[in-house]
């Protein structure tokens, strides 16, 4: 009688098998075993195999990074190939305030680290602190400025423990969750007070080097580390380490700003410390709260933790770029990195990174410095990196939806429900993301799903970018869409909202030409007077169909109908849409997207015959001459 393996995890089938199990030995073959009190003793080992097989199957799915599911799993897992994961980061503004110490014998003047203000986001208000001392000496008025200050959201706590041999597996566990860790300072007094300063890397440590690590436990609380007097200083038996760090809100202060000073000021004299309450200025915000993130999700820690590992810690490569950046700066939704090689002409030795920031369309100057020197450490002599600011490539939709009345009570409620259902398709990861895609099929699946009236759609798509003129400046311009567009030799494949030029009387827009190949053509500025075309200019750039680029000749534009933009559609020849290089898809659903429920009278029975229904056009005219 062979022996059966019991892996299965439906209980049902668990008890045939084991019934089946028992009946290859000739004592069971023709034993009626629901019709005895045996087959209670079935379920029994039924059951018993079930939880046996469904603990095994858990336990093994947490022992591997893409199949886990509890935290303290994925991080143990990330940390065996040496990546610790982001914890939460608080949201940071940039103030300036004034205090007035012509009334005091001061010398300079200190900001306690701490509480600084309250700061208001959203109707909800938020503590900003600071994780160290601030020093500031005053000018000859006496006036002492704290300019450009940098605070943090978050409360400052302190956590003390002593140091005790005795106990070789003590651990220094602080007891808060959603910690910033770039917050944490440690100090340890023994004979002297020492300040410790977080790991960084390996090089250059020995065993007197005053360092500390953080680790990530259970319950999204964290684990001070210290050397060994090998690899770093262990504090000695019987001295106090001292941990101070910020306990945060993360993105939800976001925004805050009108900040109310609530912080300490004191100022020293004969070896006194005394406080300084009045002359304190009100405080003015340079720079809103903002960059707070909640703590690395798991999904992001699977992600992200093999191809850093991957990278080891180095950007050479274009992925070793994409992985080590939303590391190192968090507020990231998406990064694009390629190598200079890959352009037309290619551009050796350079390496080209586009950022989407988790908030606002485009990354700051400050930033983009921030992340290049956080890269310094990581890259290798040679290779330059530039970074280029996304660009945003639009797509419309005109949707004419059918359905049949008869299924549904409201066409509003069903017109809600497709408008829904696309703006949940355009926040998919098919889209959100560099190098994503627009699945045509996918989009219309979602729509055909949202009820079972619906019985067909017809969605025709135009790809849509923002052109930024120089005002009153001679320019030339160039649009890339990294798609191929769709190009009817009778023109007007390309559609713009108007502008004005210089020394052209009245609203002007652009339009293309194909040549007889249809593979490139020019670019023609025309007016319409009394609905008729009339050409200013039929020659004034190129355009490539294949490539999916427009370059417009110097040409010197003096105003907009639009603000500070020229809306220019084109048809793409692939309803499959493709976000290349810096690109970065958004399916517009608050533009110029159309839709249309229209009712299907051929499965309502109004028409049955069909002779009355007339399906839309899936074809988009070119005898539409402007946006």
């Amino acid at each position: 009688m062979s022996f059966n393996q019991f892996t299965n995890l439906d209980f049902n089938d668990l008890r045939s098998q084991i019934k089946e199990y028992l009946r290859a030995n000739s004592n069971f073959t023709d034993f009626d075993f629901e019709g005895s009190n045996f087959s209670v003793l079935i379920d029994t080992l039924a059951y018993n195999s079930y939880i046996t097989a469904y603990n095994t199957s858990m336990a093994v799915n947490e022992s591997f990074i893409d199949s886990a599911t509890l935290r303290e799993n994925v991080v143990s897992l990330a940390r065996n190939i040496g990546y610790v994961p982001r914890s939460t980061k608080s949201a940071t503004a940039d103030i300036t305030f004034t205090v007035d110490l012509s009334g005091f014998d001061a010398r300079s003047v200190k900001l306690r680290k701490g509480v600084v203000a309250l700061g208001g986001a959203e109707n909800s208000n938020y503590i900003f602190s600071i994780p160290d001392d601030i020093t500031v000496t005053p000018d000859t008025n006496g006036i002492a400025a704290f300019s450009g200050i940098k605070i943090y959201e978050g409360n400052l706590l302190k956590k003390t423990f002593v140091v005790d041999d005795s106990q070789p597996d003590a651990k220094y566990l602080l007891p808060n969750r959603n910690i910033d860790t770039s917050t944490i300072r440690v100090s340890v007094t023994g004979t002297a007070t020492e300040e410790y300063s977080p790991y960084s890397n390996i090089f250059n440590v020995s065993p007197t080097t005053r360092l500390f690590l953080t680790q990530e436990i259970d319950d999204e609380r964290y684990q001070i580390l210290f050397g060994d007097n090998i690899l770093g200083k262990k504090p000695e038996n019987g001295s106090t380490i001292e941990v101070t760090y910020l306990v945060s809100n993360g993105a939800a202060a976001d925004g805050a700003r009108n900040f109310t000073f609530s912080g300490a000021l004191t100022y020293s004299k004969a070896g006194n410390e005394y406080k300084v309450s009045t002359g304190i200025s009100a405080i003015t915000t340079l720079q809103a709260a903002e960059n707070g993130d909640d703590i690395e999700s798991i999904d992001s820690i699977k992600y992200l933790a093999p191809r850093v590992y991957a990278s080891q810690y180095r950007a050479v490569t274009a992925n070793d770029y994409a992985s080590l950046i939303p590391f190192l700066y968090p507020n990231i939704d998406s990064v694009s990195a390629y190598g200079g090689e890959e352009l037309d002409p290619p551009q050796y030795g350079k390496v080209f990174i586009t950022v989407k920031p988790k908030n606002g369309e485009f990354l700051s100057d400050v930033a983009k410095d921030s992340i290049k020197n956080d890269l310094k450490q990581y890259t290798i002599a040679g290779i330059k990196q530039e970074f280029l600011d996304l660009k945003y490539l639009y797509v419309e939709y005109d949707s004419t939806v059918s359905y049949d009345p008869s299924f549904i009570s409201s066409s509003d409620d069903l017109y809600s429900r497709i408008v829904k259902s696309i703006e949940n398709y355009s926040r998919s990861s098919d889209i959100n993301s560099f190098g994503g895609r627009l699945k045509y099929s996918k989009l219309l699946s979602q729509i055909d799903q949202v009820d079972r009236a619906i019985t067909s759609n017809i969605t025709k798509l135009i790809m849509r970018r923002n052109m930024v003129p120089a005002y009153n400046a001679l320019a030339n311009y160039e649009l890339c869409y990294a798609n191929q567009f769709h190009a009817d030799l009778e023109g007007f494949n390309i559609r713009s909202t108007g502008f004005t030029l210089d020394g052209v009387e009245g609203t002007v827009y652009l339009t293309d030409l194909p040549d007889p190949g249809g593979k490139t053509g020019v670019v023609q500025f025309f007016t319409l007077v009394d609905g008729v075309v009339k050409y200013v200019n039929e020659d004034v750039g190129k355009i490539d169909y294949i490539k999916g680029e427009i370059i417009i000749y110097p040409v010197t534009i003096t105003s907009t109908v639009l603000e500070n933009r020229i809306e220019i559609e084109v048809t793409p020849e692939s309803n499959d849409i493709i976000a290349k290089e810096n690109l970065y898809i958004v399916l517009d659903t608050t533009g110029k997207s159309v839709l249309t429920l229209k009712e299907d009278l051929i499965s309502s029975g109004s028409n049955r015959s069909g002779v009355s229904y007339n399906p839309p056009s899936s074809f988009i005219s070119n005898t539409k001459y402007t946006r």
